[in-house]
């Protein structure tokens, strides 16, 4: 796993190794074209017991422009709950922007426990994303629409709620208003990794400095990527790759 993150050219300088616990395994088994079954298996396993120590060091190498964190973390267990808030609370005091997925997993937790944990990171959270039927979960009562529920937490003081809509697309608000971008169409190949690639997109286009519609634009198409090729993170372009969803069908790319 390293030596692939490494290749990819991800920093692994601060990754931390649990010589006591087995590795957790993911498997996807597909059914029919437009359903594929996953199966986790990462009870007791290193991932779902992270130590702080990795974290901390993280931060006093070099604090990040953007923590990222998401709702499947702290619904590992109890040492990955902790290592998740130390990580935001390290966040704050560096003045590093955090950015919270929902990737609510009913498999994991109930959406009660989701929501009272979640809705009590808000307070921290700088950029939240979350699909229509997540939204609910960060809200007290029903939200009334993506846009009611993004104004409430705009209220609450997250800068930015991005909602996405699947097939239709995505929408950005923030206190100056609110962008909406469709989806990039493409042939659906495997649909796993889509949202995840999606917010890769989004926060990649945020560090490098892009306005909202160009923060969604660059979201929709690494979701696309990902939809367009096999596995979960294989297809994601690079840079310079992010242009090739517009050639025509058939184009040979020299």
């Amino acid at each position: 796993m390293l030596r692939t993150l490494r290749a990819e050219g991800v920093g692994v300088g601060c990754a931390a190794t649990d010589a006591t616990a087995p590795t957790g395994l993911i498997l996807f088994e597909p059914r029919l074209p437009d359903v594929t079954r996953v199966h986790y298996y990462r009870a007791g396993s290193a991932g779902s017991r992270p130590g702080t120590a990795a974290i901390e060091r993280a931060f006093a190498t070099a604090p990040p422009r953007v923590l990222h964190l998401t709702g499947i973390t702290p619904a590992l267990g109890p040492a990955a709950r902790a290592t998740a808030r130390r990580a935001l609370q390290l966040a704050r005091g560096h003045g590093t922007q955090v950015c919270l997925d929902v990737n609510f997993r009913a498999r994991l937790w109930t959406a009660d426990e989701a929501g009272a944990l979640l809705r009590g990171w808000l307070p921290s959270v700088d950029l939240l994303v979350a699909s229509d039927d997540e939204l609910p979960l960060c809200l007290s009562g029903p939200p009334g629409g993506a846009g009611e529920g993004a104004a409430r937490l705009l209220d609450l003081g997250v800068r930015e709620v991005v909602v996405k809509h699947g097939a239709a697309g995505a929408t950005a608000f923030t206190g100056a208003g609110s962008c909406h971008r469709p989806a990039t169409p493409v042939r659906a190949v495997d649909p796993v990794g889509a949202g995840d690639a999606f917010v890769a997109g989004y926060l990649s286009a945020l560090l490098d400095g892009a306005d909202l519609a160009g923060r969604l634009a660059r979201a929709a198409t690494t979701g696309a990527f990902a939809v367009a090729s096999p596995g979960d993170w294989e297809g994601a372009p690079t840079r310079a790759e992010l242009g090739l969803l517009g050639t025509p069908p058939g184009t040979v790319v020299r």
